[in-house]
């Protein structure tokens, strides 16, 4: 059974967001989406100033067991990565809601966040 973490949204695409109370979000992967992808061993994150449109591609998660896009719950502009994870990569599987975050976005459209998932409703997604 994963961890699902309230307060937070969640993408059906497995993505977490914190809104973080001024105008920027920190973004990452679920505790179900690293249980899919078992062991990670590399992550690419994106360049600090890249803008993304919600559902566009913003890093990419290696595992032992296949390659997975990660997607942007939300149109933003990249203001930080978490850069401990290039050399860190299992901190994804270890705490995918704390030390394991992978970006952080100003975003540019508040109203995209009313889209996403509550906690109770990606428990219902994924099955739990």
């Amino acid at each position: 059974m994963s961890t699902i973490i309230g307060g937070l949204k969640y993408a059906e695409s497995h993505e977490w967001l914190k809104d973080n109370g001024d105008d920027s979000v920190t973004c990452g992967i679920t505790d179900h989406a690293q249980h899919q992808l078992t062991d990670i061993v590399f992550v690419e994150l994106p360049e600090i100033g890249k803008v993304f449109k919600k559902g566009e591609q913003i890093a990419v998660v290696e595992s032992v067991k296949a390659v997975s896009d990660i997607y942007s719950p939300v149109s933003g502009e990249v203001i930080e990565v978490n850069s401990r994870l290039e050399d860190n990569p299992e901190m994804l599987n270890k705490e995918p809601y704390t030390n394991g975050w992978i970006l952080k976005l100003k975003i540019s459209n508040p109203e995209e966040i009313a889209f996403l998932m509550e906690s109770f409703k990606y428990k219902e997604f994924i099955g739990e």
